[in-house]
């Protein structure tokens, strides 16, 4: 039991699970990339028209997408988790990330990783594939730290990750991570909501000492 709840005290971003109501905040989050980002996130120069039917066609019924908010709640960064379509590759899954510019340094790429790999593995998926472009090192080096084989291929590699067996403490692990990263997220929401009441109150003050001012 010390030693799972000192696995859990390492997880420094508090990642959730983000739904269709998270749509427009994903599709903000992706136009902020600048032209470098979007080309090492998508493999191509994704113009805002790319990206933003991406982000329609997100199926968020079937694949998994989790993100991290700054304490504005804005998304800094996300990560999706595509199952494959093909028949010969079903319990196989396709991971991509992304990291706000002013958020990198933190490593929230890899704990991203970490947690698409973990709720994987509880949905029986078995080999976890990363494309990505040989440019890409950080990706590349987290994909090949947490043990996954590359294959380069010129301009282009691919990194393929075994995933272990689900069992008990991975289901623990997740639904305790999920909910705590819920919990931090609604104390942001809370955050915010007082931090805009107290704006109003200081800005119906200021009207009301200007108003005194003038009448005396």
């Amino acid at each position: 039991m010390y030693s799972w709840l000192q696995t859990l005290s390492r997880f420094k971003a508090p990642i959730r699970t983000l739904g269709v109501e998270h749509r427009f905040a994903i599709l903000r989050h992706l136009l902020a990339l600048s032209e470098r980002d979007r080309y090492l996130r998508f493999g191509y120069a994704a113009s805002d028209a790319h990206i933003q039917r991406y982000v329609q066609n997100l199926r968020f019924e079937r694949d998994e997408i989790f993100g991290v908010f700054n304490w504005r709640l804005q998304l800094i960064a996300m990560a999706h988790l595509a199952y494959m379509l093909d028949e010969a590759k079903q319990h196989s899954a396709e991971f991509g990330v992304s990291v706000s510019s002013y958020a990198r340094g933190r490593g929230y790429g890899a704990q991203l990783f970490d947690r698409a790999v973990r709720h994987a593995r509880n949905q029986g998926v078995t080999h976890i594939i990363v494309h990505a472009l040989t440019e890409n090192a950080t990706m590349l080096a987290i994909a090949a730290k947490a043990g996954a084989t590359l294959v380069r291929d010129g301009a282009e590699s691919q990194a393929s990750l075994q995933v272990p067996a689900a069992d008990f403490r991975s289901h623990l692990t997740e639904l305790v991570e999920e909910q705590l990263a819920l919990t931090q997220y609604q104390f942001k929401v809370q955050g915010q909501w007082l931090r805009s009441a107290a704006r109003s109150v200081q800005a119906l003050w200021h009207r009301l000492f200007r108003r005194r001012s003038c009448t005396s």
